[in-house]
């Protein structure tokens, strides 16, 4: 009874060292094991198995991007204005052995290289142009920083300046200048308006006259276009009246000679005269009034 007592414990205890060191790796994640104090391997995703008592999982660590938060920073700039920054970093661990073995505390070592690198570059600037170039610096923080922490296994995403913290007078001379600038835009697009306006307004008078202009000229072509088909229309009846007459005479020319004698004869009755010789072909009055009533029909 005691020796299969003995044999069971055995079982149970062998058994529950197997499942203790049974590890399962979740995604996103890595294992750094050692074997005998020295790094043997990084487990990836997955299930994984160590021997007991002989190695060991000395680190987890998570591969994803992480954040880290700095405090704000006091630096001075290059004409001397006290100011404080904040930072945002955004990193991945790059190498898990490096990240282990590399430097004590990865983070604080980021801490320590930002605020130094930060101090670098804002001291040759001036707090104007470090309002105006945030995109410069995050970019040169962000290599300075990158190139340090490359020996600690960190691979940083990205730096970002998250507050400018400015003294209170530094703020209130900010704020003036921007009420400034705001009323300088204020009074340019004022301007802007007017002149606008105005162009408008010459545009539209530009416009009138041509309009009135073009109104008078069509005008006048019609007026024009109106008295030539007037004029055309009158020769056109005083050329028919020509052919007519002129059919006429062609038709009956001794008619003709006949009521053109009596229009002389007319005048000359009408004058000083006291001779009146009427021509002998025309003492027959019968024949012409007959010749005059023919002609007329």
């Amino acid at each position: 009874m005691i020796f299969t007592f003995l044999i069971a414990l055995v079982v149970i205890i062998a058994v529950a060292t197997v499942v203790q060191n049974i590890q399962i790796v979740p995604q996103g994640y890595a294992f750094v094991l050692e074997r005998l104090g020295a790094y043997k391997e990084t487990w990836d995703v997955g299930l994984h198995i160590k021997m007991p008592f002989i190695e060991n999982v000395v680190r987890k660590m998570s591969l994803k991007e992480q954040v880290i938060e700095f405090e704000p920073q006091a630096v001075i700039t290059k004409d001397n204005v006290l100011i404080k920054i904040d930072t945002v970093m955004y990193y991945i661990i790059a190498d898990t052995k490096r990240y282990t073995y590399g430097v004590e505390n990865p983070i604080f070592a980021i801490e320590k290289i930002t605020e130094t690198t930060l101090r670098s570059i804002v001291g040759d600037m001036e707090f104007d142009h470090i309002l105006t170039s945030r995109e410069n610096i995050n970019s040169r923080l962000q290599e300075a920083v990158d190139s340090a922490s490359d020996n600690w296994g960190i691979k940083l995403v990205r730096a970002e300046i998250r507050n400018v913290i400015a003294p209170d007078e530094i703020r209130n001379a900010l704020e003036k200048q921007m009420q400034a600038e705001r009323q300088k835009r204020a009074t340019i697009l004022t301007a802007e308006a007017a002149k606008q306006a105005a162009i408008l307004t010459a545009e539209g008078n530009k416009q009138a006259v041509i309009l009135v202009a073009e109104a008078e000229r069509d005008a006048q072509i019609l007026r024009a276009e109106a008295v030539k088909k007037s004029r055309i229309i009158e020769a056109e009846g005083q050329a028919l009246a020509i052919a007519k007459i002129q059919e006429a005479a062609n038709k009956g020319s001794k008619e003709f000679l006949a009521i053109r004698g009596l229009e002389a004869l007319e005048k000359a009755a009408n004058g000083q005269a006291t001779k009146i010789i009427i021509p002998a072909e025309m003492q027959g009055i019968a024949s012409i009034s007959a010749t005059i009533k023919e002609v007329i029909s």
